[in-house]
């Protein structure tokens, strides 16, 4: 069983840049499809990117695509979220994701394991 824990969140203005990590332990790393969720306040979780074991294969939400870049690090057992050109509509608690099964295409509630979220607000 993987342990999640997000950290990087934080308050900064449109235009700027973040970068989530999200560091696992208690599994074997490499075995997981990772991904980033996200939700907003009122809203259902939403997915934001997906990035494969080797992390030779990386999806993502079109209203992030050229803006955001998801990574891995299997000898550190983190995963990434670059988020660049930040825009008010990505104010959110954001969720890092893993699952022996995989991540892209699922339902954010088939998704075996969860970090606790980090909050990231955005602001004009």
């Amino acid at each position: 069983q993987v342990q999640l824990v997000e950290s990087g969140g934080g308050s900064v203005q449109a235009g700027d840049s973040l970068r989530l990590p999200c560091a696992a332990s208690g599994g074997a790393f490499s075995r997981y499809y990772m991904g980033w969720f996200r939700q907003a306040p009122g809203k259902e979780r939403e997915f934001v990117a997906s990035i494969t074991r080797s992390g030779g294969n990386t999806y993502y939400t079109n209203s992030v695509k050229g803006r955001f870049t998801i990574s891995r690090d299997n000898a550190k057992n983190t995963v990434y979220l670059q988020m660049n050109s930040l825009k008010l509509e990505d104010t959110a608690v954001y969720y890092c994701a893993a699952d022996p099964a995989g991540v892209y295409g699922r339902r954010w509630n088939f998704i075996a394991y969860w970090g606790q979220g980090t909050q990231v607000t955005i602001s004009s």
